[in-house]
């Protein structure tokens, strides 16, 4: 077997990442080449831990704790007393900790493909927006600097495999020939994957500076993962499915999940905690995490409720609540739902008021384009055998062709979470927040939609969707025309077929799509302001092929200010934003077919 690419990148073979940040304490993940003790410094302290073992690889969370609020320092990293980050020559790395009186500021979006920064990569997938912001940060030393980096989904494509690297690496350890051929098969297809796909200097570099929360979708495992109980039987009967799921979860507790944990949580953590009891009982061994984790993994898959993804992070005095609306859902033919018994109480539990802003991440679009969700809650009702056999077998075939999957199609679970924000937006469960707004992905396109009408049923809060998608990944061209339709003029169409069927649920809280949608590479950023907050989606372009400085540039801003500013206008209340700021930008009208330069 050949070796791992990742044998020649030296102790460090990916990272670090920056993790969780709080007031005072932040978590630094790196995976090194062999077993060793991983230092992380920050003015004049040093924090060290021994690294853990998976599958022959070798990765370290180390824990910055005690550290001032408000306070913003270069660190640095270490593999056995040898400096190896920063890199010789680049830009440092800095733990900029919260500070209580700072209002947040981070970015959002979704499903960034693998593919080269160059002429042929871009004619491909397009100009990375991540990068494209990194670059800005990186260059522009007065640019605005986020407190987090939310990445909702298809963090790592699993299911194809385009980049010539990747394709070697698969190649040099079993044939393509055989199941599941050009798809990721285990752990060390995963972990070579993951390498690649944060390895982009630029990428590393800003995934070590940005603190980061994430949440996987389907491409995190494979496409339609989860998109129904028939899917999963099916599924089920292949040779290789057992392997990949086991794989693909313990790859993404080992890169992904800890990094959304707080200390505190990481001490609870079934797994982790023997990480950190072998750390402290001073053992000259590595621990391998190897077996435990493949267990967690399988059970996880087979028991959902055992284990959970969803976590929350606290950013000043606003709420985030990340959703997993993948692994959790409930397929029985009789009660779909996109959370399980399990994950809904805890989200019950979590949603209490108090806080300015609630935000709630979830990679699927809770609020689509109303006629689109018409489409979904039409197809559901059909696949579930509203109209006979031969009819649901059409509508269970349509919906994983297209991916009719989102909250539309799991309506019990629509329901119950809508129910949930209203009864927060009323006052029920405490002060209720100015906003409550989702923030999501996958759907390759961004828009951003309102609850309209929301003082009727009783609203304080503005109830909002944030949709952003791709990072890099843009939709064929034939497709924005049908999706560009169902968000404007198929939505009466669609509402009305809905309504006669007595099977198809209708909304009880109506929303519309007030502001796209838009189809570019982009990254959302969300700025909260002392009157409600501002949301601006840019882009990245390449000018004269020079792929290593692209500009940032503005395609749409809106204003949302809090109901208690705009006394909640009915319909249309988010509007345009001229003025909102961004990372190196002048002020400036925005516009979908006007844009500016950023950067």
């Amino acid at each position: 077997m050949s070796p791992s690419p990742a044998d020649a990148a030296g102790p460090l073979v990916l990272g670090p990442l920056l993790r969780w940040v709080d007031e005072t304490s932040a978590t630094v993940w790196v995976r090194t080449a062999e077993a060793a003790r991983v230092q992380v410094e920050r003015d004049g302290r040093t924090w060290s831990v021994p690294t853990f073992g998976v599958h022959g690889s070798h990765y370290a969370l180390v824990i910055c704790d005690g550290l001032t609020p408000g306070t913003d320092e270069p660190y640095t990293v270490s593999v056995d007393g040898v400096p190896v980050w920063p890199l010789p020559g680049a830009a440092a790395s800095r733990i900029r900790t919260l500070d209580p009186q700072r209002l947040p500021y981070f970015a959002f979006g979704s499903c960034r493909t693998l593919g080269s920064q160059d002429d042929a990569g871009t004619a491909l997938h397009g100009v990375d927006a991540l990068r494209s912001l990194a670059v800005t940060l990186r260059d522009d030393p007065a640019a605005g600097w986020p407190d987090l980096l939310l990445l909702l989904g298809d963090q790592v494509y699993a299911d194809t495999t385009p980049h010539g690297e990747l394709e070697d690496f698969m190649r040099s350890r079993r044939s393509l020939d055989e199941p599941p051929y050009e798809e990721i098969k285990d752990y060390p297809e995963y972990d070579e994957l993951y390498r690649l796909t944060w390895g982009d200097p630029v990428i590393r570099w800003a995934l070590s500076t940005i603190p980061s929360a994430m949440i996987f979708d389907d491409h995190d495992i494979r496409d339609d993962w989860n998109t129904s109980w028939s899917w999963r039987r099916d599924i089920r009967t292949t040779t290789w499915w057992q392997e990949r799921i086991v794989s693909g979860l313990a790859a993404y507790w080992v890169h992904q999940h800890l990094g959304n944990l707080s200390p505190a949580e990481l001490a609870q953590e079934e797994v982790y905690r023997h990480v950190l009891a072998h750390a402290a009982s001073g053992a000259g061994d590595e621990l391998d995490l190897t077996d435990a984790l493949d267990r967690l993994a399988a059970r996880a898959d087979a028991q959902p409720e055992s284990y959970r993804w969803s976590h929350t992070r606290a950013l000043g005095d606003s709420l985030l609540v990340v959703l997993d609306s993948r692994a959790a859902r409930d397929l029985q033919p009789d009660h779909r739902s996109m959370l399980d018994r399990a994950e809904t109480r805890w989200l019950d539990d979590t949603l209490r008021g108090g806080h300015q802003h609630v935000f709630v991440g979830t990679s699927l679009p809770f609020l689509l384009p109303p006629g689109l969700h018409d489409f979904e809650a039409i197809d559901e009702a059909v696949a579930q055998g509203a109209y006979g056999r031969r009819a649901g077998r059409v509508a269970e075939h349509l919906r994983r062709t297209i991916d009719l999957e989102h909250w539309a199609a799991f309506s019990t679970g629509f329901d119950e979470v809508f129910e949930m924000v209203m009864d927060l937006a009323r006052g029920h469960r405490g002060r209720p927040p100015q906003t409550v707004t989702f923030l999501s992905g996958d759907v390759h396109n961004s828009y951003f939609a309102e609850v309209t009408g929301a003082t009727r049923h009783g609203a304080a809060s503005r109830i909002v969707q944030a949709v952003c998608s791709p990072i890099r990944n843009p939709m064929p061209r034939g497709v924005r025309v049908a999706v560009s339709m169902l968000t404007r003029s198929l939505v009466r169409p669609m509402r009305f077929l809905a309504s006669r069927s007595r099977r198809v649920p209708d909304p009880r809280y109506p929303w519309t799509v007030t502001e796209g949608p838009w189809f570019d590479n982009n990254i959302a950023l969300c700025r909260v302001v002392p009157d409600g907050m501002e949301l601006t989606w840019v882009t990245g372009v390449v000018v004269d092929h020079d792929h290593d400085h692209p500009l940032l540039q503005r395609v749409w801003s809106v204003e949302v200010p809090s109901s208690s500013v705009d006394g909640m206008v009915e319909g249309r209340d988010a509007a345009p934003r001229p003025q909102a700021e961004v990372p190196g930008s002048d002020q400036g009208a925005p516009g979908r077919r006007n844009r500016e330069s950023v950067a």
